[in-house]
């Protein structure tokens, strides 16, 4: 009993059952001083909201071009030569070993001095820009006046498991948050009901290139990473609940869960896990109600369908993944990224032309229209449209009739958003080995990207073990020369 309520029950303090439990308890106390300034500061950072769903007034935001991204991410390392950049000299030399004038280029074998390949394409300008583009990608040509072809992109990867890790994290070494985990951590979403980071893939058995760390959120909290959907008809498996299961009894099944794991929880908070698993779960009920008609592309009409190639079997795969990222874009989904070739397909030591061919011919129209159903639905202004791998490939030959990795060297391009279009910035040398002229590295793509969405990437910070911690690593400059 108290000496104010006789009747009342004297609370009660659960008390320590062994000596790691105590020195827990005890040294979470001197913890909480810190962290009650560090949530302090959040909360000054984050207390009027200009972006919706996002973090606004923090030191990071600023006037954005772009509400959302699609990266269509060519994994394996696309031929720059054999897609948007000729080299006339590549058939003049075929079967000669590179010139001595050229450097030599680093790959997997070591320095490379194999013989020319020569390019078998025919290329032509297309458009009011007069870009150039090869005949493996005719429904891309029809929109160069809404791109910008940057020639000039440069990385530190050798293999598909670095390259494609940095050309997501920014690091070749696993242990980084994901581009799309800053984007989320820094703008968060425009709706509460669908995840803000989306992972696609074309190929659902095969695994990108070092796996789930590409989307991942490395030291930063688990609730940011992608998720991932499927290409085919059930994209999210188990969004559904069971037959029978009426919606009271789930949520009070729900709500049980959440009880029991917000307690277990509670001497575990430096375990980000288990936060994302409640966040997850409370974000799988909420999607249950906004993500079968966010993911149902039967209400899409059959011109849609033709638009994006999905009733041809070529084209099935990865126009389903074109449209629904356009779907969810629509409804407020931050970043989408969709894997073309998931499982290395681009990747073309040997064969290049029937490797690069097929590539191209199950991924060339649902691009092209995508882009062009974002265009007419007035969403190209608002959304920005990435294209590009991990690296491209070498002016040399290798097995004869394929081409070796090149990251010092190789294009992508971007539209939408803000983006300057129509230019084709940039340029590597003769041969296409080297980027020579408005050289742009991963770090350069990353701070554009972010600073077209509204984040300084200089100012994007999240605190690690002390550590002010950077999307971009204390490095790269936003291209102005991109921006519209």
């Amino acid at each position: 009993m108290t000496p104010n309520n006789p009747a009342a029950p004297i609370p009660h303090s659960k008390t320590p059952s062994t000596r790691r439990e105590w020195l827990l308890r005890a040294a979470g106390g001197f913890g909480a001083l810190p962290l009650l300034d560090l949530l302090a500061r959040d909360v000054a950072a984050t207390e009027n909201v200009v972006i919706p769903g996002a973090p606004s007034n923090a030191p990071w935001t600023r006037p954005a071009t772009a509400k959302s991204v699609i990266f269509l991410f060519m994994e394996g390392g696309p031929s720059h030569m054999d897609l948007f950049d000729p080299k006339p000299l590549l058939n003049k030399l075929a079967g000669k070993p590179i010139p001595s004038s050229f450097k030599p280029v680093i790959t997997p074998m070591g320095e490379f001095y194999s013989p020319i390949l020569p390019s078998r394409r025919k290329w032509k300008q297309y458009g009011e820009s007069g870009a150039w583009v090869s005949d493996w990608l005719p429904h891309t040509a029809e929109c160069v006046d809404d791109l910008a072809i940057i020639r000039s992109c440069w990385a530190d990867g050798l293999n598909h498991v670095n390259g494609v890790c940095q050309m997501n994290t920014g690091s070749t070494r696993s242990g980084r948050p994901s581009l799309g985990s800053w984007v989320s951590y820094g703008l968060g979403t425009e709706n509460q009901d669908l995840p803000g980071y989306v992972v696609l893939h074309d190929y659902p058995k095969s695994t990108v290139a070092g796996g789930p760390r590409n989307w991942g959120t490395g030291f930063m909290p688990a609730t940011h990473q992608g998720t991932r959907i499927d290409a085919g008809d059930v994209p999210i498996a188990n969004l559904r609940p069971p037959v029978g299961v009426a919606g009271g009894r789930q949520e009070a099944k729900l709500a049980l869960l959440d009880q029991l794991n917000r307690r277990h929880m509670d001497d575990r908070r430096d375990q980000t896990e288990l936060d994302a698993r409640i966040k997850s779960y409370e974000l799988a009920f909420r999607m249950q109600a906004e993500a079968p008609e966010a993911v149902d592309l039967s209400r899409e009409t059959a011109e849609t369908f033709d638009l994006y190639g999905i009733n041809d079997p070529v084209t099935e795969s990865m126009g389903r993944n074109c449209l629904l990222a356009r779907r969810l874009v629509e409804r407020g989904v931050r970043f989408v990224q969709l894997y073309c070739g998931a499982g290395s397909k681009w990747d073309s030591h040997s064969d290049l032309e029937g490797n690069h061919g097929k590539c191209c011919r199950s991924s060339d129209k649902p691009v092209a229209g995508l882009m062009k159903d974002l265009k007419r639905r007035g969403l190209l202004d608002q959304t920005l449209v990435i294209w590009g791998g991990e690296f491209g490939r070498t002016p040399m030959s290798e097995k004869g009739d394929g081409r070796d990795h090149n990251a010092n060297g190789f294009t992508m391009w971007m539209a939408g958003g803000g983006v300057k279009p129509g230019i084709t910035l940039g340029a590597t040398d003769e041969a296409g080995l080297h980027a020579i002229e408005d050289r742009l590295h991963v770090h350069d793509l990353h701070a554009s990207i972010l600073h077209l969405l509204g984040a300084d990437h200089t100012k994007l910070i999240y605190r690690h073990q002390g550590r002010p911690e950077r999307p971009t690593i204390n490095e790269g400059q936003v291209c102005t020369k991109l921006m519209a």
